[in-house]
């Protein structure tokens, strides 16, 4: 595999890894709805998301070549 190859594979398994954790965030949200204390640490679960898609962005913008040294 080239560069360019590894780097669109590590963004599909990013985005793998966000919809495997899609569930949290619907479960929280349900439990919000309901009055309930979510099941997860939400501050760490955003957390993880958010360095995920920014990883994400980092390596769009390589690819768009935008990342040129």
């Amino acid at each position: 595999m080239n560069e360019r190859e590894l780097l669109e594979q590590e963004i599909r398994n990013l985005e793998c890894d966000l919809r495997a954790s899609d569930y949290e965030v619907i479960k929280a949200y349900e439990y919000s709805v309901c009055g309930i204390k979510a099941p997860y640490d939400m501050d760490a679960v955003h957390k993880e998301r958010q360095a995920k898609r920014d990883r994400i962005n980092e390596i769009l913008k390589i690819l768009d070549g935008g990342d040129k040294k």
